[in-house]
């Protein structure tokens, strides 16, 4: 931005950051550094067709706003949205680092679909949310949030269905747990009866794999804690792995997590 052009920073950026995400290229004339990173930003807001705003501020001419930012050294540059800084990195990194940088830090295209889907969930409406994100995917097939949303509407509905979707989720570290959850529970709903092997808790343990299809969570925690108590070592550790599967699906803060969590601690 240079100072011949009229500018105002509470206008051009805190204000349009409520409208669309405003980039901050903080730059000097004399920083060789700033001149590499500048072309690769005006490539890079090109190509997002408008999803960002880039705005260049010199801070020889506005070091007032350069010190308001706190900007230590150049080149600088934010990411303002809703008014504040929601990221920031200095010096002229390579542009695929920029690319990561800015897939981290943007808004997703359909975050505001994936919000409302999970609201309707939220309501009791599974099938409406499911559709809201088979369309998300549709038009952005690598929306991880989108698709671990729909793998949890689907792993008691369609498990083969989640299996398949949550592979694409293991090598993510965020859904990492998610997955291996999936692949505990999905299986635990495909099996039957006469492939689990003859013990006295058979009847017992199956009678809890029931209930979790049924997402009875309360009923197949006591189920599992029970076949624990009587032969921990029955399905390959399989009541204990379905209770730490279970726990992970409800969240550490679920009333049936509490509930149960010191029960399934003193079962061992």
């Amino acid at each position: 931005m240079n100072a011949q052009q009229p500018f105002d920073f509470q206008c051009d950026v805190i204000e349009q950051s409520h409208d669309i995400p405003v980039l901050v290229d903080f730059w000097a004339e004399v920083c060789a550094p700033c001149h590499m990173l500048t072309p690769v930003l005006e490539k890079l807001a090109l190509e997002s067709e408008g999803r960002w705003k880039l705005v260049k501020i010199n801070t020889d001419d506005h070091p007032d706003i350069a010190s308001t930012c706190h900007v230590r050294g150049i080149p600088t540059v934010q990411l303002f949205i809703k008014g504040e800084v929601t990221g920031e990195f200095s010096g002229a990194i390579p542009e695929q680092r920029i690319r990561e940088w800015l897939k981290q830090s943007l808004p997703g295209l359909y975050d505001k679909e994936i919000t409302l889907a999970a609201e309707l969930v939220e309501q009791g409406k599974p099938a409406m949310a499911v559709s809201l994100l088979e369309g998300v995917l549709h038009k952005e097939a690598d929306n991880l949030l989108a698709r671990a949303l729909l793998v949890r509407l689907r792993l008691f509905v369609q498990p083969e269905e989640a299996l398949r979707l949550s592979a694409s989720l293991e090598s993510e570290p965020q859904y990492a747990a998610l997955a291996e959850t999936v692949r505990v529970l999905a299986r635990l709903c495909m099996i039957s009866k006469e492939t689990l092997p003859d013990d006295g808790v058979r009847d017992d343990y199956f009678a809890a794999v029931e209930e979790l299809k049924q997402q009875h969570f309360d009923a197949a925690l006591a189920g599992f804690i029970e076949v624990i108590v009587q032969n921990r070592s029955y399905d390959d550790d399989g009541s204990r792995k379905a209770c730490i599967a279970i726990f992970r699906y409800l969240g550490e803060a679920d009333e049936v997590t509490r509930k149960y969590r010191k029960l399934f601690d003193r079962s061992f």
